[in-house]
């Protein structure tokens, strides 16, 4: 009886170092993900050797697409040639979204966050790593009134900041739904867009300020509920109040920025893009430049709520200095947005539109701060 057990453990032994030794085989795989070729493809790699079906959602195509595993569990696919760009993306391993482990590029956002592939041109696009002086981004935090807690934001200040005595202008630029106060550095890019426009003489110096544009998100402090009025919307007037009475005091104590109207612009993309017509349009003493990207105001909202602004235009006009409108051609509110201009028009509120390819997408996101930056305090 004794000797069958020790056949019995030796062989249990043995398996268990067989399969140690898969494991092992398995952890020393080699998986680069993703890997950007010198002709534009592009291969995604994901090690899953006891998944069924592993499938790859990207930005630049309209449907997922089978990958194919490998001897070793990796499942890959090769895309391409993929127009210059940094494309979200994840993976789909039986039926459940996974971002890729293997790349530490992570799209900011409050809920699911994916991958990010950057596909580099051939001559450096605006949002890529150059050979310039650099500027600096800092994560910071701030003491809200407003909010009854610790607010966060990241401040971006331009090349040669730390070394000069000289104040700047600043843009207050505002992320969209879902996303957070990271997303317009990590996705958006906007330190390397204003240093190399800087570099190359097309923009400014400025100071950039990317607050976390939902005060709901802050909702489980009961301090917080208690200051929200019943009647207004949170995301929108909660975020206004903050800005203004509890931010921008902060910013212009702890950093050197100028502090006249002029010297402060605001803008943002989706959510951010509402909140700017809010807070812009309703406090012209504070902000002389408006930034509107892929959002709008129905006419009855501007109407109703912005009668200052159209009963006399050329004051209005007189006070905004630049009030610039941006949408894609396929954007769920190019429709919307072109309403928007219709109106302003209509009342003769002078704007400045760009509109471009594509959606709602961080793309454009990018390519709107690119061009509308080199507009802001001249």
């Amino acid at each position: 009886m004794k000797k069958i057990f020790y056949i019995l453990l030796s062989i249990s032994f043995i398996g268990y170092i067989f399969s140690g030794v898969s494991y092992a085989q398995n952890r020393r795989v080699s998986v680069i993900s993703p890997d950007v070729h010198p002709d534009k493809t592009v291969t995604f790699n994901f090690l899953a050797p006891n998944a069924e079906k592993v499938e790859l959602s990207v930005q630049f195509l309209s449907a997922n697409e089978n990958m194919v595993k490998d001897e070793n569990g990796v499942w890959s696919i090769t895309l391409g040639p993929v127009k210059p760009d940094i494309y979200q993306y994840n993976f789909v391993v039986d039926g459940i979204r996974v971002a890729d482990p293997n790349n530490v590029e992570i799209f900011p956002n409050e809920n699911f966050k994916s991958s990010l592939v950057d596909i580099p041109g051939d001559k450096p696009l605006i949002h890529s790593l150059q050979d310039v002086p650099h500027g600096k981004v800092d994560y910071r935090y701030y003491k809200s009134e407003t909010l009854g807690l610790t607010g966060r934001f990241l401040i971006y200040t331009p090349p040669g900041y730390e070394n000069s005595t000289k104040k700047y202008p600043v843009f207050y630029l505002i992320s969209g739904t879902s996303d957070t106060d990271e997303t317009y550095f990590k996705a958006g890019k906007t330190n390397l867009i204003l240093d190399n426009l800087i570099a190359q003489g097309k923009a400014e110096p400025m100071i950039v300020v990317m607050p976390y544009g939902n005060p709901a998100a802050y909702y489980s402090n009961p301090s917080v509920k208690q200051k929200q009025p019943e009647d207004i919307e949170p995301t929108y007037q909660l975020f206004e109040l903050d800005l203004i009475n509890d931010l921008i005091p902060f910013v212009e104590k702890n950093y050197r920025a100028l502090s006249d109207k002029n010297s402060r612009a605001i803008g943002g993309f989706s959510r951010g893009g509402g909140q700017t017509l809010r807070c812009g349009l309703g406090n012209l003493d504070v902000f002389s430049s408006l930034c509107v990207y892929s959002s709008f105001l129905t006419r009855s909202q501007f109407e109703n709520d912005y009668k200052h602004i159209y009963e006399n235009p050329a004051k209005t006009n007189e006070n905004i200095n630049l009030f610039w409108i941006s949408v894609g051609n396929q954007d769920p509110w190019v429709k919307q947005t072109r309403e928007l201009i219709d109106i302003l028009n209509e009342y003769k509120i002078e704007n400045k539109t760009f509109f471009s390819e594509g959606g709602h997408t961080w793309m454009n996101a990018r390519l709107f701060v690119s061009e509308s930056v080199q507009y802001l305090f001249k």
